[in-house]
């Protein structure tokens, strides 16, 4: 089982192995696995895909449990999506969704505030195609011409962006309401965890469970 962020620290180990009996769920497996988390609350995934309790296990399957994540395209639609320890770069992503067809463009850039870094830690393999398929749902539903995000991982420097959604449209509402949608929706459900570092000391930021 893969471990991130704070139960990684708490197990001491980014992975445990865990025994479990025939036929297993995912129930069995948190069981197996409250004894290391103790009262942190988490979700297991099951082959990069959020699981239910009764869901069963087969033998092969990745398993990886997600402690609260920090946050706290449609038929014309293109999607971009990526997680990368590289800085962002808003004109590059902006120009991602430029479209001869939108007549307007919204960016949203979310940055590192108050404190000297903050430092990021991703379920990469997961995170990007959850990523993607929050994109491709808000194209949908707003009917955006074209929609990016990119999420940086690692150390982001004080006044450095962390995430930047741009979401182009015929009109300036519908790529308002995608946009905010999508960050949204990232902050809540993609497994990205943010740790924050100063002079004090550093800590895990609390979230909610996706």
């Amino acid at each position: 089982m893969r471990l991130f962020a704070a139960l990684r620290e708490s197990a001491g180990s980014d992975s445990l192995e865990i025994e479990l009996g025939e036929p297993a769920t995912v129930a069995d497996a948190i069981a197996a696995l409250t004894p290391v988390a103790g009262a942190m609350p988490f979700r297991l995934a099951v082959n990069r895909e959020y699981a239910e309790e009764s869901a069963p296990i087969a033998e092969g399957d990745e398993l990886a449990a997600i402690p609260p994540v920090s946050g706290g395209a449609g038929a014309t639609g293109e999607v971009r999506a990526r997680v990368s320890a590289e800085r962002l770069d808003l004109a590059a992503i902006a120009g991602a969704v430029s479209d001869p067809g939108a007549g307007a463009i919204v960016t949203f850039q979310g940055v590192t505030r108050e404190v000297e870094m903050l430092e990021y830690e991703a379920y990469t393999e997961m995170a990007e195609p959850r990523l993607e398929a929050i994109l491709r749902d808000c194209a949908e539903q707003h009917g955006l011409r074209a929609i990016a995000a990119e999420h940086r991982v690692g150390e982001v420097p004080l006044g450095e962006p962390s995430v930047i959604v741009a979401a182009s449209a015929a009109h300036r509402g519908e790529a308002f309401a995608g946009a905010r949608e999508a960050i949204d929706r990232i902050k809540a459900e993609v497994p990205i965890w943010k740790k924050e570092i100063a002079d004090g000391g550093e800590h895990w930021v609390e979230g909610a469970l996706p």
